[in-house]
């Protein structure tokens, strides 16, 4: 990563002082229309779900940070040996335009270097066609399509696959 992008963003784990943040996050409609789980989540549950994850060894939970400022979330969770994980993310909805592909660089430089995994794993709703063009363009892999995987109490929606080997992100051209 180029100095000044490695000074000016970064990664750094969630503390019990981000639960407000991230649910206002979280909670927003433009970002809560492409979760799995559509409805607004409380904060007694919002913390039940943050005091659970951060026990679990596998679960990362992380904030995306410009110049100190938090702009998003991410989490992986590995598998079972530890090196493939699943990874899910937000950007603020009141983030500068282009701070989620700095996000995208950032953790992914962070999963492959300080978490050592082999491969990161996403899953997008197909109508969520920002998110599919994001993963391809940070050299993400389809792996595959599940039709009418996911119901969201009205209607059923594909999911795409998406993977990431550590050896892509590595051999990823420079202007990435």
């Amino acid at each position: 990563m180029p100095e000044e992008l490695s000074e000016r963003y970064r990664v750094r784990p969630m503390v019990e002082t981000d639960l407000e943040l991230v649910l206002a996050w979280r909670n927003n409609p433009a970002i809560r229309r492409y979760m799995y789980t559509q409805q607004e989540i409380s904060f007694v549950e919002h913390k039940h779900w943050f005091e659970l994850a951060r026990q679990d060894q596998r679960r990362h939970l992380l904030i995306f940070e410009s110049d100190s400022e938090p702009l998003g979330f991410i989490s992986f969770c590995s598998k079972k040996d530890g090196s493939v994980a699943d990874w899910g993310f937000y950007i603020a909805p009141n983030a500068p335009k282009g701070s989620g592909r700095k996000l995208g660089k950032t953790a992914l430089d962070y999963a492959f270097g300080a978490l050592h995994l082999h491969k990161v794993c996403g899953e997008v709703l197909t109508y969520n066609e920002r998110s599919v063009h994001f993963h391809q363009s940070l050299v993400f892999s389809v792996e595959g399509r599940l039709r009418e995987q996911h119901f969201d109490g009205g209607k059923y929606h594909d999911v795409m696959c998406f993977g990431l080997l550590a050896s892509e992100w590595c051999k990823r051209p420079s202007d990435l």
